[in-house]
């Protein structure tokens, strides 16, 4: 019998290429978003890719009674939790935004998989919960710091919301996968990221700039203690993570957990600088960015990427798509949407 799987937040970013994948993978889908940070465009590329429509039920996980009669209405076997409020400068503008939303609407979830007798719960954590490490790279093993943002503190938080369900709760399991900087798009280009307003991640400020939307990318920063002075991250390419979220999810529902809360890191092990990341652009895509030097933005942390070798080892999961791939794939979308 197939196993249903709902996606909070399924209409945006890493929620419409997750959905792709589960999809592909033989998974029942059911998305659930109240598109407060996006359209219809990745929902229409998630059926167009697929050749089918999925069941899309627009709601709010705020709202405790929308979350229950969900989990009424369908078979939820697993659940994978992207509802939430990511922008760490706007979080440190706006905390109560950003605790009310992530925070009320993980236990609405937690509560609706509680009542209907337990659940498998994956939860979209982040790296952000490692702070600023103390070695490199990061292990799961790796201390948390004190998170760097109210959006990082969220994270935290709803990672010990889950691990004390689980411990509570008999049938609620949980995965958290905390994964480092997804970028890049669907190889299709029918789906990627498309932020409304301003760009608050560096890969769609690179692309809108490069197709004339935006008159200059800020690089935030030049004076870290790093090769060339900019941040290094773990870019990961969105597909290679949405694949993650398929062997976690399948991993739960087949019984192989060997823990009922399990925690993986999922990136690539590989740091790029921002200006390595900005170089790497201009080349795949042979073309010239305007870009300058801006103040750092609160909440940056210096440095951080993955060990990835438990998700490796544990789910059978690696990272296969080159920065370069992942950068032309980016592109790709942005004139898909220009209609170039």
């Amino acid at each position: 019998m197939k196993k249903t799987v709902l996606v909070s937040g399924g209409a945006g970013f890493i929620g419409s290429h997750v959905t792709v994948e589960l999809a592909q993978a033989g998974y029942d889908v059911v998305i659930a978003d109240n598109m407060s940070n996006c359209d219809n465009t990745n929902y229409c590329g998630v059926c167009q890719i697929l050749g089918k429509k999925l069941p899309f039920i627009k709601m709010d996980f705020c709202d405790e009674n929308a979350v229950n009669n969900l989990f009424a209405d369908f078979k939820i076997d697993a659940v994978i939790h992207f509802a939430a409020f990511k922008a760490v400068g706007e979080s440190v503008n706006e905390p109560l935004k950003y605790y009310r939303n992530n925070l009320l609407s993980f236990i609405n979830v937690l509560e609706a998989a509680r009542k209907q007798g337990g659940c498998n719960v994956l939860f979209s954590s982040s790296a952000t919960v490692y702070g600023e490490p103390e070695e490199l790279p990061v292990t799961e093993k790796s201390p948390r710091q004190p998170a760097t943002s109210p959006y990082g503190d969220t994270k935290q938080m709803c990672e010990d919301f889950l691990h004390d369900c689980v411990r509570a709760y008999p049938g609620v399991k949980g995965i958290a996968l905390r994964y480092f900087n997804p970028i890049g798009a669907h190889p299709s280009a029918l789906i990627g990221e498309l932020p409304r307003g301003v760009p608050n991640n560096l890969v769609p400020f690179i692309t809108q700039t490069a197709i004339g939307r935006r008159e200059c990318l800020s690089i935030f920063g030049d004076d870290y203690p790093t090769e060339d002075g900019t941040c290094k991250r773990d870019y990961i390419d969105i597909v290679d993570l949405a694949k993650a979220h398929v062997s976690a999810v399948t991993r739960m529902v087949e019984g192989r957990m060997k823990e009922d809360y399990e925690i993986f890191n999922v990136g690539t092990g590989r740091p790029v600088s921002v200006l390595e990341l900005v170089n790497a652009f201009e080349k795949v895509n042979n073309l010239k960015l305007n870009y300058k030097i801006a103040p750092r933005r609160p909440g940056d942390v210096v440095a951080i990427w993955a060990d990835p070798t438990l998700a490796n080892e544990e789910l059978g999961w690696k990272a296969e798509r080159s920065v370069e791939e992942t950068l032309a794939a980016a592109w790709a979308w942005e004139k898909h949407l220009a209609g170039k």
